[in-house]
């Protein structure tokens, strides 16, 4: 068992601190707001801390889950941050979905420190963060992610070494690109089985038992049907997360068309108020156009 620190207890870290905890390591919140770090303690083993320096202060491993590139460098940096905590020889491990800009800067402030870093963005939503089952894709050295995977499977179902520095992110790229694609094309189809009058329930029961069938499909189509948008991964993190694949992409050559024209019709689901709605309320979209 380890000593860790979490920083971020979002719908996302906050479950992923729990497994943790379970698993009977020590462990050590931070969270900007401390009513929910509170609340994570009184529902788990394991302590809050006031600030990321004093959460890191003697854990070999240091996770962080949160929003953005500016709130990771936030956690990270500075006389409050977490790596003037961290020890020589201990392993950050970055569960935020991020730059790769923003992880070379981080993994090489890091290791000035002696310090190791791997980026470990994660995929499979809230609920797979709450039941322990998130696929983790991970890129720094091979002996931090080796000393650190034991520790993020209390939280996994899959945790992969990609490569080097930087590459678990842009595997994170990968996946939204795939994910912006499929939420269309679902909400596509969803769309065209309502206008032609057919039950939906019925048209999914049989097409996600072929080639058509997707995790989106099998985990969102209900809730689509339903028009019930109130839960998982928010808009506005998707285009967040959109954007920095469109911009690597640029820096890259890839063409991304889809993905640019995709990233549009979120931005007019946020213009209809959906900004904390569901990724899969693009489908709102075309019911509102008629």
């Amino acid at each position: 068992m380890a000593k860790c620190a979490f920083l971020g207890l979002g719908v996302m870290g906050y479950p992923m601190a729990g497994h943790l905890a379970a698993a009977g390591h020590d462990v050590t919140v931070y969270n900007r707001s401390s009513e929910k770090a509170g609340k994570w303690t009184g529902a788990h083993k394991g302590a809050a801390a006031a600030a990321p320096r004093e959460a890191a202060d003697g854990a070999e491993f240091v996770m962080a889950c949160v929003g953005n590139d500016d709130d990771l460098r936030s956690v990270c940096l500075g006389e409050d941050g977490a790596f003037a905590g961290m020890a020589e020889g201990s392993v950050f491990v970055d569960h935020t979905t991020v730059s790769a800009a923003v992880t070379a800067e981080l993994y090489a402030a890091a290791k000035e420190r002696g310090i190791s870093f791997v980026d470990a963005p994660i995929s499979g939503g809230q609920a797979g963060a709450e039941n322990g089952v998130l696929s983790v894709m991970c890129g720094g050295d091979e002996d931090a992610y080796a000393r650190a995977e034991p520790i993020i499977d209390a939280y996994s179902k899959i945790c992969r070494r990609i490569g080097e520095s930087g590459a678990g992110q842009m595997t994170k790229m990968c996946n939204q690109i795939a994910i912006a694609g499929l939420v269309q094309g679902l909400s596509e189809a969803l769309h065209f089985a309502e206008k032609a009058g057919l039950d939906g329930r019925a048209v999914v029961e049989v097409i996600s038992q072929g080639a058509a069938g997707s995790w989106q499909m099998a985990n969102r189509y209900e809730t689509m049907l339903d028009d019930h948008f109130n839960h998982g991964f928010a808009v506005d993190w998707m285009r967040k997360d959109l954007d920095i694949c469109l911009r690597t992409a640029n820096e890259t050559g890839a063409s991304l068309p889809v993905t640019a024209l995709v990233d549009q019709f979120y931005k007019d689901v946020q213009k209809m108020g959906g900004g904390r709605w569901d990724t899969s309320s693009l489908i709102k979209r075309l019911r509102a156009a008629g």
